[in-house]
């Protein structure tokens, strides 16, 4: 055992074709955070620390979809929800319909931190956050440029869209975002995750996904922690995070098998998942064409990847 971490940046069809400066952002940011991650699980910080952290640093990377990066719903708003758990208590805190918190992901740790509940949404999530002093922005903020394309390209196309669809005129401009999520094993055997997102393009007002969903989204127990990207309602009919957990607790199945088996069993084309367990082993698995991850352990490994 030692400690290991691994964090995604959204799985979806992302072509081999992504120009260099849409692809090369993504990996440096990929790579800046596993190195914090590393920094802080070597300075001795907790799993549960180094998950929030680094989801954080995600979220202000406007390459990704999920804070700064959120995607825009059908009225060209911004909806974030985010989830937090810590594998030692199965404490955890969730998220959902937030315009104005910067960091989703901390949030998320406060309720479940001071608050008897697991999940607050929309105008009870936002003041909560002004209650505890949690860093708002300017709804403008969330709202970019690259996002209001986007919307309109899916409007264009009358669909709602998971992270990474190409556009309908492949011209068009091929930067499509991904939900963030990180998950981690520090020295002392503790395991944590958190995903945050903006969901999906050109959603309904209203809508949320997998990543607020315990078992769904997000899920971590005393053998492993689990973060999953995709189409939330292919992850949460497969309840994703928590089979992979099951599997593992009630078939003895090892952490690679059982993340095989769940993603190799949910929708095609639609999900994607990394994992750690509690022997420090990591779990980087999708049915899509690609996925941004990246990982890193106590033992050697370190990984950057797309496809």
């Amino acid at each position: 055992m030692g400690w290991a971490i691994a964090l995604h940046g959204g799985a979806g069809d992302i072509s081999r074709d992504i120009p260099p400066e849409k692809r090369l952002p993504r990996e440096v940011t990929l790579r800046r955070c596993v190195d914090l991650g590393v920094a802080l699980l070597k300075a001795g910080r907790s799993a549960l620390d180094v998950a929030e952290l680094v989801t954080r640093e995600l979220e202000n990377c406007p390459h990704f979809n999920a804070g700064k990066g959120s995607v825009l719903t059908t009225n060209g708003t911004v909806e974030m929800e985010a989830c937090i758990m810590d594998g030692t208590t199965k404490k955890c805190g969730a998220v959902s319909g937030l315009t104005t918190v910067r960091n989703p992901i901390s949030l998320a740790r406060l309720v479940m931190e001071k608050t008897p509940h697991i999940y607050l949404a929309f105008d009870g999530a936002e003041a909560f956050a002004k209650e505890h002093g949690v860093e708002t922005r300017e709804k403008s903020y969330f709202i970019t440029e690259q996002n209001i394309e986007r919307l309109q390209q899916a409007k264009e196309a009358n669909r709602v869209q998971i992270d990474y669809t190409p556009p309908i005129n492949q011209a068009q401009d091929n930067s499509q975002l991904g939900t963030v999520g990180c998950v981690a094993i520090d020295s002392h055997g503790q395991l944590a995750t958190a995903t945050s997102t903006g969901g999906l393009v050109n959603k309904m007002v209203g809508r949320i996904g997998d990543t607020p969903i315990i078992g769904a989204g997000t899920y971590a127990n005393s053998l492993c922690a689990v973060s999953a990207t995709g189409k939330g309602e292919s992850i949460m009919r497969a309840t994703v995070s928590r089979d992979v957990a099951a599997l593992m607790e009630y078939k003895g199945l090892s952490l690679k098998d059982a993340s095989e088996f769940v993603i190799k069993n949910a929708q095609k084309g639609n999900v994607g998942l990394v994992a750690v367990s509690d022997k420090g082993e990591v779990a980087m698995e999708f049915n899509t064409t690609g996925m941004f991850r990246a990982c890193a352990t106590e033992s050697g490994r370190f990984e950057v990847a797309i496809w």
